[in-house]
């Protein structure tokens, strides 16, 4: 059985690599929930299918613009500032919290969407990773890695 969508993804992030994998990936503009979403779905087998794609890209392209990223650029912008000011540093850690459970509610937010769509027998693809990003060659490494790192999840699962 495979797991729900948050410990999917925080077991998948704490493996070595992936979390810098994933930050390559979001340099280049790429939404790592959403990512984290398709290989989950991946895991599933859950077969892709463009319509499905489109539903959840609207739930997820707002909350990114609206909610992670304005927490992701605040954060980043007191980085430097934070490492000579203990105040500031533990706003910046509160912000990055919030970041966290911003995610986290994406996360949920897709899941709920996706959480009645069958796997048709056997299927297990990399279509869902494909679809969600840019195959680019200079990103074409990262995402590689991911679904590596993802199949031998499922596989332990």
């Amino acid at each position: 059985m495979s797991p729900d969508l948050w410990t999917f993804a925080t077991t998948l992030y704490a493996r070595p690599g992936v979390e810098a994998a994933c930050l390559e990936l979001q340099a280049a503009g790429a939404d790592v929930c959403l990512l984290l979403c398709g290989l989950w779905l991946d895991s599933r087998g859950v077969a892709h299918d463009a319509e499905r794609e489109a539903q959840l890209r609207r739930i997820a392209e707002p909350w990114q613009q609206e909610v992670v990223k304005p927490l992701r650029a605040l954060r980043q912008r007191w980085r430097e500032a934070a490492a000579h000011d203990s105040a500031l540093s533990g706003l910046r850690e509160r912000v990055k919290q919030l970041e966290l459970e911003a995610e986290r509610e994406q996360l949920g937010r897709l899941q709920r969407l996706s959480a009645g769509w069958s796997a048709p027998a056997g299927s297990h693809q990399l279509a869902w990773l494909s679809s969600l990003t840019d195959d680019s060659p200079a990103t074409h490494a990262a995402l590689q890695y991911l679904y590596s790192m993802s199949s031998a999840l499922q596989a332990e699962l």
